[in-house]
Order: C-alpha cells, then sequence, then structure tokens
C-alpha cells in the first residue's frame, strides 16, 4: 500500500520514515507528486487542518493519505502560537526567526511560568471515504536560550518535561520516543498496519477503529 504523507516539511517527513518504519507500506510525500495544490492551513483546529491536508492528497493522488498539524501552546502568552504556530510572528519567517519572536514575546518572563505543550493531530483518509483521527500532546517550557542542533521548528527551545533537554538537543530516536508526533503516530499505526495489510486482500477493508483513533 502507498502512504501519501500530505507534507513538504523535510524535518516531518524524516521523523515519518523513521517511525512508520516496519509498517507494510511505502511512503511517498508530497515533494514526490507533481501538482497536488497547496492547502490553506485556516481552520481553528488542528484536526480541522489536519484533515484538508489528508483529504486534499488523498484525492489528488488516490491513496491513503496521511494529514498532520501540530501547535506550540504556551500559558504565559494565553496558549498562543497555538494552530497557527507557524504564521503567529509573521508570514515567510524561517524558524530562527520565529523562535527570536518567540523568545522577545516572553523577555521577563521566569522559567517556572514558561510553561507549554506541544499538540499534534493526525488524520489517516483513505479512498473509499472513511478517516480517522489520532492525537499527541508533549509538555514542557519554553527555554530562554535556543539550544541544540537537531529538529526544525521550536525543538531548540522546547525544553521536553522531566529531561532538562530541548526537543533539538534530544536528536531523532530520543525525539521519536517522546515527541507530539510521534504518540499521534503510535495511536495511528494499528490503522495504518491494518490498511496496509488488507491492500489487495478481496476481504476488504479494515473496520472504524475505536480509543484514539476514532473514526471522524
Amino acid at each position: 500500500m502507498t502512504l501519501v504523507l500530505a507534507t513538504r516539511n523535510p524535518g516531518k517527513v524524516r521523523e515519518f520514515t523513521h517511525l512508520l518504519a516496519g509498517l507494510p507500506v511505502r511512503l511517498q510525500c508530497l515533494a514526490d507528486v507533481e501538482g497536488v495544490p497547496p492547502v490553506a492551513e485556516e481552520a481553528f483546529s488542528l484536526e480541522e487542518n489536519a484533515a484538508a491536508k489528508a483529504w486534499a492528497a488523498c484525492r489528488f493522488t488516490g491513496s491513503v493519505a496521511l494529514g498532520e498539524d501540530s501547535g506550540l501552546e504556551v500559558d504565559a502568552l494565553g496558549g498562543a502560537p497555538g494552530t497557527r504556530a507557524a504564521r503567529h510572528f509573521g508570514e515567510g519567517l524561517n524558524d530562527a526567526q520565529r523562535i527570536a519572536r518567540l523568545l522577545a514575546a516572553l523577555r521577563g518572563v521566569p522559567a517556572q511560568e514558561r510553561s507549554a505543550r506541544f499538540r499534534c493531530a493526525m488524520v489517516v483518509a483513505e479512498p473509499g471515504g472513511r478517516q480517522w483521527v489520532v492525537s499527541g500532546e508533549l509538555r514542557g517550557a519554553i527555554a530562554e536560550r535556543p539550544r541544540g542542533t537537531d529538529g526544525f521548528g521550536y525543538d531548540p527551545v522546547f525544553l521536553v518535561e522531566g529531561t532538562g533537554r530541548t526537543l533539538a538537543e534530544l536528536g531523532l530516536p530520543a525525539k521519536n520516543a517522546v515527541s507530539h508526533r510521534a504518540r499521534a503516530v503510535r495511536a495511528a499505526i494499528p490503522i495504518l498496519d491494518r490498511l496496509g495489510g488488507v491492500a489487495g486482500d478481496p476481504r476488504g477493508a479494515p473496520g472504524e477503529s475505536s480509543g484514539r483513533g476514532a473514526a471522524w
């Protein structure tokens, strides 16, 4: 079975490739598929954004697709940047510029008040018209300066709860053991495993998932 990752972000593709290793699927990302139209991520929830991406990729390619959206919620900023993590501080910024603006917004905020969480929503869409939604969350805090060189996005300033290290300091294997995205993928793996296992099986597709992977 071909699984299309509805992203062009090389950091996410790298993580997904590691997290989904061993599944009976052949991975593609949007960089491998010409002509997929861009999807406006303007919904008010991570789930809606993830669904929009998954269905755009699924309908265009005719393959099972996985859409994902993540948000960073900083308590001292009232939950911002939230679902607009990549655009909250301005359009067209790179990771370093977004981090700089986040740290500027938190200037003077003491360590005990810099709590934050990463949230992730994923949607698996299949050409038959069904979808499944899973999610993951990682709690931590915002560091006072960037630390570490691995990872992407806000990873260099997100201190993982209980570790004293940022996501960018953990390295990919350790990050993929604890991250919000890894937790969502673990909830999605039974769904993808069943879909991949029945691709071409005359007994048909798997039933709707239950628990954290509820159909939506």
